[in-house]
């Protein structure tokens, strides 16, 4: 932990340094009597060395492995140890272990001793468990209260409804601090303004509803309602089935017409790319999500790499939205596969095939790199083929709720490690997890779980 406190699970070494130890051991005697000479290595070198043990640490063993070998080369002598006072040694660290790019805490060393403590947390189900609540009073309908979409930030969890509201909850108070609404409210169906995505950056929260418009607001400016940045057009485009994004791009999934599966928008709602075959085959599904809750149809998420993952029942594809959306990859699956349990992280996506295996009522769940296809881990859960899969995943977690019960495994390898304890319900609309917190909307019932060191 920069202390040389490498052990116990509370501490930043963790699990994976005793279950590896002998990759990572410290100094041995020969070592320990070249000491002065080790003194005088220059400090940037001391400090490249210490970020490359602890990073093929992370990739060998695992991340949380990254802090023991970190530990063991600051034991080598107190010149060594006086690298773990670099801040930039720590930025360095969690940019490359953790993939955290903004400061939340007082120093680069807290991020990422936090980041350590609750990845740990994750892996021993430490958490707490809450039920967010807002007023209803404001809802003509019943039928709006439902939640059909949540998207996570550092500070809040935005739950978009079926009435065409955005509702924003601070994670720290868990209080429901705004509530965002489309400005126009002509409806081609019952669920024609029900929010299809968010997208939260830093200052800035971007909706989507299922006719096709898009709105943006500030976070924290209350005096100025939210605006309408896109226009949609149903009769052009089809029904805006799924939309996500990052800082640089917007992506919209559609079905109702031939061709015209993506679109993609840069971060001042130009459109940049419109194409694609993905949902050809499933157009008249689109349509009647204007009018009833129907199956999902389809759903498109984005990595950190600006490259995007998008699935049907029956197909796969990754592409890169910095390139006019040029495939990268794509995958067929003939038997078919949960659309709802289709997510990523930086690097990797998961999916979960909508076959039964030789065991009775268990599925196949497989986690591939989105630039290469190549197989990471796979593993199986029970699940009957009449119910439904829901799952997310952060850098080193994928979780799937069945009947109401979140079990989770290890990405790495695919290794199972817990159920939640609480049973919420079988009929979870939405499902959202990083790598703190994890949220599920059944209906109207919003639930919040916090990993948090």
């Amino acid at each position: 932990d920069g202390n040389g406190n490498g052990n116990g699970s509370g501490g930043v070494g963790g699990h994976y340094g005793a279950r590896r130890g002998g990759d990572f051991e410290g100094p041995s005697s020969s070592r320990q009597r070249r000491r002065a000479v080790n003194e005088v290595w220059p400090e940037p070198f001391v400090e490249a060395l210490a970020a490359q043990v602890a990073i093929e640490a992370s990739r060998s063993v695992g991340r949380l492995a990254a802090a023991a070998a970190l530990a063991n080369v600051f034991q080598v002598c107190s010149t060594w140890r006086a690298v773990s006072r670099s801040d930039l040694l720590w930025h360095r660290l969690t940019r490359r272990i953790w993939g955290r790019t903004n400061l939340l805490h007082a120093t680069w060393r807290d991020e990422y001793i936090y980041r350590h403590r609750t990845a740990q947390n994750f892996r021993t189900r430490r958490y707490t468990h809450f039920n967010l609540y807002f007023d209803p009073s404001d809802v003509d309908n019943p039928d709006g209260l439902t939640c059909r979409c949540l998207t996570l930030s550092d500070l809040y969890l935005a739950c978009g409804f079926a009435d065409g509201a955005v509702r924003l909850f601070d994670l720290t108070t868990r209080l429901h601090v705004r509530t965002f609404r489309p400005q126009h409210s002509d409806r081609l169906g019952q669920f024609s303004r029900a929010v299809s995505g968010i997208i939260i950056t830093d200052s800035q929260l971007i909706f989507a509803t299922l006719d096709g418009d898009i709105h943006v607001a500030v976070i924290d400016d209350v005096a100025n309602e939210t605006r309408t940045a896109h226009f949609g057009s149903v009769m052009d485009d089809g029904v805006l089935i799924d939309f996500t994004g990052c800082s640089r791009y917007w992506v919209g999934l559609y079905a109702g017409l031939a061709g015209r599966a993506f679109h993609i928008w840069d971060r001042q709602a130009e459109e940049v790319f419109v194409g694609g075959d993905l949902t050809d085959h499933n157009t008249v599904m689109g349509w009647r999500m204007l009018t009833e809750f129907t199956e999902f149809v389809g759903r498109v998420r984005v990595t950190s790499h600006e490259s995007a993952v998008a699935c049907t029942s029956s197909r796969v594809i990754t592409f890169d939205l910095r390139n006019q959306g040029m495939v990268l990859g794509e995958r067929g699956y003939g038997r078919g596969l949960y659309v709802t349990s289709v997510d990523v992280n930086a690097e990797a996506y998961i999916v979960v095939e909508n076959r039964e295996l030789e065991n009775q009522n268990r599925r196949l769940a497989i986690v591939r790199r989105v630039d290469t296809f190549e197989e990471v881990c796979r593993f199986s859960l029970r699940a009957d083929r009449n119910v439904n899969v829901m799952g997310c995943m952060n850098q080193g977690y994928a979780l799937m709720c069945v009947e109401g019960v979140i079990r989770v495994w290890e990405v790495e390898g695919g290794e199972y490690m817990y159920s939640f304890r609480e049973r919420i319900g079988e009929e979870v609309i939405a499902f959202v997890g990083d790598d703190r917190h994890v949220a599920a909307s059944c209906g109207t019932n919003i639930h919040l779980w916090d990993f948090g060191a």
